[in-house]
């Protein structure tokens, strides 16, 4: 009997997943990492890339890069393509093609079965736009379920007593926070809030903004104007934001990011953790009121709770 296999779809990134013997196993991808960027291009030639692949070149093909499609699922987006029209669904399942791929590479068989994760506050219209999108890509979707429930079963928690558990989940586009009450192998969702416009990609931004204008206020340069620089710029933000998670400053050098009189231009600038404090600390401050509202819609208070969990990176 084939196995079903276990699948984030995230805004940034996703992952495959399949259980062996009763523990989950993260299935590496073609390129032998764990998570798979949630991007699509359409190179000039017309074939479609999903993954890293497709993250790599969009740098040169800004124009027909498709990033954080998970914000527009369940809406009427489109994006068009050499006269094609896409919807989300259609571009998620390039990116779930791809983990399907994967994980039959890992466990040489098809892979036909798949359990598929979504925010706890997706709507029904939302939760079906994701399971087209399975369907799509040749999967038959038997489940899907709440990101919090799934972070709860891959740390056991459903094996223990009776408990309410917090999870703090700050994705690569969205956040929410879950309160789940646990207790005989059932996990419940007791309440949830989130913000689906809030997740890394915005701090990412904030590193982005602050290299553009401290670079703008020494050289007059406008790198927004210059779209060869800016996917250059963003992955740089990026690899910023997680070097200050263990250093206290990181050197963003990027040479030859842009040209001025017919000369090149090196962007060489240091960000220390304390400024980068200080031009996230709005987003930091936006993950309160979700947190306050699912204590105050549970009707618990804080000391009730047992564990947390934080899930993203």
């Amino acid at each position: 009997m084939a196995r079903a296999v276990g699948i984030d779809l995230g805004t940034t990134n996703s992952v495959v997943a399949v259980l062996e013997g009763g523990e989950p196993t993260v299935i590496a991808n073609a390129e032998g990492a764990r998570t798979t960027p949630s991007v699509v291009a359409f190179a000039k030639d017309g074939e479609v890339l999903a993954g890293e692949v497709a993250k790599r070149q969009g740098v040169t093909n800004v124009d027909r890069t498709i990033r954080s499609v998970k914000r527009h699922v369940g809406t009427d987006w489109k994006t068009e393509v050499d006269g094609k029209s896409f919807n989300p669904q259609q571009i998620s399942a390039f990116i779930l093609q791809k983990l399907k791929r994967d994980a039959e590479a890992y466990l040489g068989e098809t892979v036909t079965d798949a359990v598929i994760t979504v925010p706890a506050y997706f709507n029904d219209h939302q939760r079906q736009a994701t399971k087209e999108a399975g369907e799509i890509a040749g999967l038959n979707v038997s489940r899907i379920i709440n990101e919090p429930t799934a972070a709860a079963l891959a740390y056991g928690l459903d094996k223990g007593d009776e408990q309410t558990i917090l999870v703090f989940d700050l994705g690569g586009g969205t956040f929410d926070v879950s309160l789940l009450e646990i207790g005989d192998g059932v996990i419940e969702v007791k309440a949830t809030s989130g913000d689906n416009n809030l997740g890394g990609d915005d701090w990412d931004n904030a590193v982005v903004d602050w290299i553009v204008s401290t670079f703008k206020s020494k050289t007059g340069i406008d790198l927004t104007k210059d779209k060869m620089a800016m996917p250059r710029i963003r992955e740089a933000a990026e690899r910023a934001k997680i070097e200050l998670s263990s250093s206290s400053s990181t050197s963003i050098n990027l040479p030859y990011i842009t040209v001025q009189d017919g000369s090149p231009v090196f962007l060489d600038e240091t960000l220390s953790r304390s400024e980068f404090e200080k031009i996230t600390a709005d987003l930091l401050e936006r993950t309160k009121a979700p947190f306050n509202n699912v204590v105050k819609d549970a009707g618990i208070s804080v000391n009730q709770i047992d564990h947390v969990v934080l899930v993203g990176g």
